[in-house]
């Protein structure tokens, strides 16, 4: 027999009433689950009163579960929080264990959605929860409560969470909890897992409000003894909870650096990876040596997947806290000795960078770079260091006399042979081979002429290669080999000091090529990662994240990449800026930009400043103060468009506990009367009490409009009053008369969670468009 049902909906709405009317309270209680599962906002409206009054029943299970149920509807609706703060406040005298639980998660909740009610339970509730967590840990034995003879973990745990809500950023209230957290602290059981839970909750309370600084020590030496526990879980939690404190007592930690050195070393590759994040956090001027020397020596064993990151980040701190420039040069040579093929381009570009700006160094750096190559042929990144420094000063290493840089001079006919090996072997990349070309042309100046013919002999080597690349190289090289000597000596010169953020910038682990002119804020990027009319230079994002931005404005979006492109070149050449491809030792070739001789922009990636009739400059006009500098992009605690602009701020994000606001340039630039151009500074921070890591923002706006959006000052959001804020600059051209619109994305890790965010932006303060 079949049967046929059909759903006929009922209007719960009118059975709640009498369900919450019941004489039994299991009925009661069920329907307060169900309210508080599956209610909408208008039933909330309708039955908050119903819940309030049952906060105030005599029956301690009835309590719970209408707490639990305004919990919930305060989620969906906010705005009835009001209703329920008399009553909550009495129910924290309780003596029912489940009603202050469910009453604390309330509080908390409320706290965190309106400042004003936070300034209330502030004032009202730190005394009877610091009460309440001293009972707790004064009683005796407890049946019904204790868990490993510790009385009700989950209630300390969430008071202690409670606490670090409402004394973060408040002194009174912070110095009020003190003596319990430390009373806590010293009087917790740490044989179990129980204990260690506690423990954590209090180490985070102390370091997320103004604590003592000897409370702070005191956090800072639980973790140590975690680090030291036998189970791997609680060591990550360690190390993951140092991360995220350091920022806060950074000394307390230093004091824990050879036990996070020896985490380097445990077989569990999660343990390896926040020891390596906390070894570069603890990283300063007094202690670089001695954490650059064992990190290096973690270097040569660990695991291939951790070797780009961890010779980027050594790079980092030896730019940051090297105490003299040798020191400098020593470390990063032997980086790349030591991690081999894994370097990025990143390392290769800050030792170049480092090697041009130290004349006194250069016979030393070329004579050291020359004997590692000679011994290390296989090491790509190594290697290019090296042809680009005897290309420049290899008249340095072949001095007739011995110095003490130079002990033992090589002859011209040796370091020829040297870079013949390199030319042909077969583990040279095309990027490699590339460069030693350059390497060979620069010499025919800096040599003897008795070696010319053998240069050029290998400079014409590819070319005939398949290559297009290296036989166009070698074409037009060996053409530059027929030129007389003062032609030659000229094109050929050694290259002017390279600034450090013209090489050195955001490490960048795809490998992808961005630049950009500091002068003018002009953006040079690969066509192929071009999205509709946004220009990103983000160094997080990948190639197949980056034509994902189509997907923002929907519709109104280029939906075919290539016209996408090409829409992108023709609008940067009419405001006389062109997408350049550098042709440079560093980045693949791809197309020319005719030649413009006048006031042209030298990079320095391009060793000779000319190729094939094209020069890879761009136009530079008259110095001038510009808020797209770099100096100003990369100073987060500048502030200069909130000191000098009449345009109001707008707050465009507020959620997740991270808030965004656009500061506005006051006078916008027009160009030929076709766009105004606004200059937007975004500030991110966060109230959060770890930092936000992977932080990236990208944005969308129609076909009408352009928008350049260039490197931010951070990709983590600092936790912290005093931290400094993330910033980023954004260049939008918006026509006449049009009211600007912007889809946004962010995304961001929080709590080790990637998250994604979207939102719409229409309002524009009207002084910058109207």
């Amino acid at each position: 027999m079949n049967f046929c049902f059909c759903l006929i909906p009922i209007p719960r709405y009118f059975i709640y009433p009498s369900d919450l009317n019941h004489p039994t309270p299991y009925v009661i209680s069920l329907a307060l689950c169900t309210l508080g599962s599956i209610c909408s906002a208008e039933m909330s409206r309708d039955l908050a009163g119903e819940v309030e009054r049952l906060i105030r029943s005599s029956n301690a299970y009835i309590k719970k579960k209408a707490a639990l149920c305004a919990f919930q509807i305060i989620r969906k609706v906010p705005d009835l929080m009001e209703m329920f703060i008399p009553c909550t406040r009495s129910l924290l005298t309780e003596k029912n264990h489940g009603v202050l639980l469910a009453t604390i998660c309330l509080i908390q909740e409320m706290c965190e959605r309106s400042p004003d009610t936070l300034n209330y339970f502030r004032k009202q509730l730190v005394p009877t929860l610091v009460r309440t967590l001293k009972n707790l840990i004064m009683t005796g034995y407890s049946p019904d409560h204790d868990v490993n003879k510790i009385s009700d973990p989950f209630l300390q745990v969430k008071i202690l969470r409670l606490m670090r809500v409402l004394g973060h950023g408040d002194k009174t209230a912070s110095e009020a909890m003190n003596d319990i957290l430390a009373q806590v602290a010293t009087n917790t059981e740490t044989s179990k897992n129980v204990g260690h839970a506690i423990l954590y909750e209090i180490v985070l309370t102390i370091m997320g409000i103004e604590s003592d600084p000897g409370l702070r020590v005191l956090a800072v030496n639980i973790l140590g003894r975690f680090l030291l526990n036998t189970d791997k879980d609680i060591r990550y939690v360690a190390l993951n909870t140092l991360l995220r404190v350091v920022h806060a007592d950074s000394k307390a930690v230093q004091r824990h650096r050879l036990t996070i050195l020896d985490c380097l070393k445990d077989p569990d590759v999660s343990i390896q990876r926040r020891a390596i994040d906390l070894c570069f956090a603890l990283t300063n001027h007094t202690n670089v040596c001695a954490m650059v020397k064992e990190l290096l020596l973690y270097l040569e064993s660990c695991d291939n997947e951790f070797k780009g990151d961890v010779c980027s980040n050594i790079s980092i701190a030896a730019e940051k806290y090297a105490p003299n420039k040798r020191w400098h040069i020593d470390t990063m040579m032997r980086l790349l000795t030591t991690a081999g093929n894994y370097a990025r381009d990143d390392v290769v570009s800050s030792l170049v960078s480092l090697i041009s700006q130290n004349p006194n160094l250069h016979t030393y750096a070329v004579v050291q770079l020359f004997s590692a190559m000679n011994g290390a042929m296989t090491q790509q990144p190594l290697v290019q260091v090296a042809c680009w420094t005897i290309g420049e000063y290899g008249d340095l290493l072949v001095t007739p006399e011995p110095s003490e840089d130079n002990p033992n001079p090589v002859t011209e006919s040796e370091l020829i042979t040297i870079l013949q090996r390199a030319l042909v072997n077969v583990t040279s990349t095309v990027q490699t081979k590339q460069m030693i070309i350059n390497t060979l042309v620069k010499l025919t100046t800096r040599f003897t002429p008795t070696h010319l013919e053998k240069l050029k002999e290998l400079i014409k080597f590819y070319s005939t290669n398949v290559n297009l690349e290296l036989q166009q190289r070698s074409v037009e090289y060996s053409k530059i080999c027929l030129q007389p000597m003062n032609i030659r000596s000229g094109l050929l010169d050694c290259m002017p000091v390279v600034p450090t953020n013209a090489l050195s910038g955001t490490s960048n682990p795809d490998n992808l090529s961005h630049a950009t002119d500091e002068n003018n804020g002009i953006e040079i990027a690969d066509l192929n990662t071009a999205a509709g009319s946004i220009l990103s230079v983000s160094g997080s994002t990948n190639h197949s994240q980056s034509l994902t931005i189509f997907d923002l404005l929907g519709p109104e979006s280029e939906s075919d990449p290539q016209k996408v492109s090409q829409n992108a070149t023709n609008n940067h050449s009419d405001t006389g800026a062109n997408l350049l491809d550098l042709l440079d030792v560093f980045a693949p070739s791809g197309t020319l930009v005719p030649t413009n001789n006048q006031n042209s922009l030298k990079f320095p990636s391009d060793l000779f400043g000319a190729k094939n009739g094209f020069d890879t400059s761009i136009n530079q006009p008259a110095p001038q103060p510009s808020l797209l500098d770099f100096n100003f992009v990369n100073d987060s605690s500048s502030g200069l468009i909130n000191q000098v602009s009449s345009v109001p701020s707008i707050t465009i994000y507020n959620s997740n506990e991270i808030k965004i606001v656009f500061n506005f340039e006051p006078h916008p630039t027009v160009i030929e009367g076709r766009f105004n151009i606004i200059t937007i500074q975004l500030v991110a921070t966060t109230t959060s009490l770890q930092p936000i890591n992977s932080f990236e923002f990208q944005a969308a706006v129609p076909k009408s409009c352009q928008l350049q959006i260039f490197p931010p000052s951070s990709n983590i959001i600092l936790c912290g009053p005093s931290s400094t804020p993330l910033t980023q600059v954004l260049k939008l051209s918006v026509p006449p008369k049009v009211r600007p619109r912007m889809k946004i994305r962010l995304q961001f890790t929080k709590n080790c969670e990637t998250k994604t965010d979207e939102l719409q932006l229409d309002e524009f303060p009207s002084v910058l468009w109207q």
